[in-house]
């Protein structure tokens, strides 16, 4: 490991030894080795999604945002080769003490969270002397570049240090924790006595651990979720340790963002919709086949086999809802429906016949529904009565639809009870 400080208006000095020159560098143990090891793209391609907390003070009030974006990014390296790899863009401004600062992480890792190249910046607006650093990481062939700047009014100092690679087995960069992190809360486990490598805030290497802390139910909004606690501790060699503490929802989501000894923390104020194995976000609790609570309920039902296609016309399945329950306590009116007749089937070419021929083929369907179903020449017959009176409109039955296998909607004919309650497909 080797050291360079240019101050601005003079030369670069030569290479110093660093305050950790007498001391053995530090290394990441087998437990922090093996959890790297067994992290897949599968599972990273299953965390990649933008999040937003809110900066609140010890009081509740807002004092700013924080904005972290994993997503699925190209790179291109020093020889022009283009590759896919994890992109991470956290960006955080507010006020602490009436005081402007702000954060901003720019990173690209590997599939094993190794760092590629990143990016980060943090400003503090004293009135009296701004200050601002920034520090720059950069894979080049066998070792690892860091640049750390730092800019206390007009006066601008530079640090570069390199590392061999084969010494930084373990490192886990800013950008890499906050992917890590999301893979923690997922697989709601810490690795045991793990211990990484990382950066302090003078931009040496030290010891980054983690522990876990149990569950936890937190309120957000009207909801209660359950949390995942992690906490993450920078030990630098020099300083007094960081500890953070973060609270991960069932998917990676972070809910909460505690600085241990700072009075403001960083919290969602509306859950998420959270994924599912397999990548899909979770649906809704959906409610039993029983009778609906009120009015406004609503009822999930399953999709409809799909049929197969008639030709090259899209095809068209339907068939009558039966009720779930006994809801002529609830609408009388639906007592007196008619108990529906099974569909006939298309015919060989994919059509529906008309007319006095529909006992065979099918007919047309209620008006307004564009399907073909109840309403035809020949159950006007069987029925007996004109097809437009007012009694033949009011008894239609509901009818089920699914079109080229696309979930059920519940369609009521137009003069259908009022008060029927809406089910959504």
């Amino acid at each position: 490991m080797s050291s360079k400080v240019q101050s601005k208006g003079s030369k670069a000095k030569d290479h110093q030894p660093s305050a950790q020159a007498g001391l053995p560098p530090p290394e990441a143990n087998a437990e922090a080795i093996h959890f790297l090891d067994s992290l897949r793209q599968e599972e990273l391609l299953m965390l990649l999604f933008s999040e937003t907390l809110v900066m609140v003070s010890d009081t509740g009030e807002p004092q700013g945002e924080l904005t972290i974006d994993v997503q699925r990014g190209k790179y291109k390296d020093e020889f022009g080769i283009m590759s896919y790899c994890p992109f991470v863009h956290a960006s955080s401004r507010g006020y602490v003490d009436g005081v402007l600062c702000g954060t901003s992480l720019l990173g690209y890792l590997s599939w094993k969270l190794e760092i590629v190249e990143q990016h980060n910046q943090e400003f503090i607006k004293f009135h009296t002397l701004p200050m601002e650093r920034k520090m720059r990481l950069l894979k080049q062939d066998d070792q690892l570049a860091v640049t750390r700047t730092v800019k206390e009014g007009e006066e601008v100092k530079t640090k570069v240090i390199v590392f061999p690679w084969h010494s930084i087995a373990g490192f886990i960069s800013e950008a890499a924790n906050l992917v890590l992190l999301r893979v923690m809360g997922w697989r709601r486990t810490v690795p045991s006595n793990a211990r990484f490598l990382a950066l302090d805030t003078e931009g040496k290497l030290c010891y980054s651990t983690y522990q876990a802390l149990g569950s936890q139910t937190i309120q957000v909004g009207r909801q209660q979720v359950e949390v995942f606690i992690v906490e993450q501790t920078v030990h630098s060699e020099e300083g007094i340790p960081m500890s953070y503490q973060f609270y991960l929802l069932s998917d990676g989501h972070l809910a909460k963002r505690i600085q241990v000894g700072s009075p403001g923390c960083c919290t969602i104020t509306k859950v998420p919709i959270l994924r599912e194995e397999g990548g899909a976000p979770s649906q809704p609790q959906q409610l039993s086949a029983a009778a609906p609570g009120g009015p406004r309920a609503h009822l999930r039902l399953p999709a409809l086999p799909a049929a197969a296609p008639a030709g090259r016309r899209g095809h068209l399945r339907r068939r009558v809802l039966w009720p779930l329950c006994d809801e002529t306590r609830l609408h009388p009116g639906l007592a007196l429906l008619q108990p529906a007749q099974p569909l006939p089937r298309a015919g060989a070419r994919g059509r529906r016949g008309r007319g006095a021929r529909g006992g065979e083929q099918g007919g047309r369907g209620p008006r307004g529904l564009g399907l073909d179903g109840a309403g035809s020449r020949g159950d006007r017959a069987e029925l007996g009565r004109p097809r437009d009176t007012p009694e033949r409109r009011s008894f239609r039955p509901a009818v089920l639809m699914t079109i080229n296998g696309a979930l059920p909607r519940l369609a009521y004919s137009r003069n259908l009870l009022c008060s029927a309650p809406r089910v959504s497909g």
